[in-house]
């Protein structure tokens, strides 16, 4: 517990880096969504999000309308977590899936600080931790030692089956925060589909090893997932530049469907401070909301 109680007084110290750069309603903003309750019609200006659209009534031929919502006081924050092997990448202390815990810690604190519901799902290849939604420090707490204190049933990855289950189980309109590194292939469409529903931020956090292995010669890779371990020729330059051009589609291919679906999009290596990078996601989100 001295542990967790440290961690939570190092997540309250970065929250106040936010707040001291005079950042305090970009700071507010990232758990205020589009509106979840709908209030009334208006037309359509540029910069509006096209899935508030009234498609019935902009067909009448008076112009084009898009629905305008009052937010919901019972908001929820839900944190996705793909806590599965390839997230043990990176140095002691600094893997991703530490960055990714200290990223979900952060902003638990906040969502709660903010009076938003919280709740947690952390998945591999199956379900791994469930926490609903709730308000006020305790459920901070039991999200913060759901996040760190759990271990792992399974290594493996499935990133369809968890998007797939967020879907089935947050019924209301919520904000829904993943944090992975979107290694899998195959989870466009329900990734689409949960970005539709819900008010969707992706985090994908990232190690420079991913994309700039070293010419080492012949040696052993492990692959925590599979459990086993294959020999690699690190010397060949056509292996690296197969490595790192991978790794640039891969991400570029998030990016866009990230774009063209309306997700706020956050890439954070596990070199970086999360503070930073956290406040630029927090001005996103509030100019986006300003043009909603």
């Amino acid at each position: 517990m001295n542990e967790l109680l440290k961690k939570l007084r190092r997540y309250e110290i970065m929250i106040r880096k936010v707040v001291n750069n005079q950042l305090q309603g970009d700071y507010q903003s990232i758990f205020k969504g589009a509106g979840l309750e709908f209030d009334d019609l208006r037309p359509y200006q540029y910069g509006d999000d096209v899935r508030t659209i009234e498609w019935k009534v902009s067909a009448k031929g008076h112009g084009t309308f898009v629905k305008t919502f009052r937010e919901d006081k019972d908001q929820s924050v839900y944190f996705l977590i793909d806590i599965s092997g390839s997230q043990d990448i990176g140095q002691e202390g600094k893997k991703k899936i530490d960055i990714g815990k200290e990223i979900a810690g952060v902003l638990t604190l906040a969502a709660i600080f903010e009076g938003s519901q919280v709740g947690l799902i952390s998945y591999s290849d199956q379900k791994e931790k469930i926490i609903l939604p709730g308000k006020g420090p305790k459920q901070g707490v039991k999200i913060i030692q759901g996040i760190f204190g759990h271990k792992n049933i399974s290594q493996k990855t499935n990133l369809t089956e968890m998007f797939n289950f967020a879907l089935n189980l947050i019924k209301k309109r919520s904000i829904v925060i993943v944090i992975s590194d979107f290694i899998d292939e195959g989870y466009e469409r329900p990734f689409k589909a949960l970005a539709q529903k819900h008010d969707l931020v992706a985090v994908q956090v990232t190690d420079p090893r991913e994309s700039a292995l070293p010419a080492l010669g012949i040696i052993p890779v492990y692959d925590k997932e599979e459990g086993r371990t294959t020999w690699v020729n690190t010397a060949f330059g056509s292996f690296s530049k197969k490595i790192a051009d991978t790794f640039t589609s891969e991400r570029e291919h998030l990016k866009t469907i990230c774009k063209k679906n309306q997700i706020n999009y956050l890439g954070i290596s596990t070199r970086e401070d999360i503070v930073i990078p956290l406040i630029e996601l927090f001005k996103n989100r509030n100019r986006t909301m300003k043009r909603g």
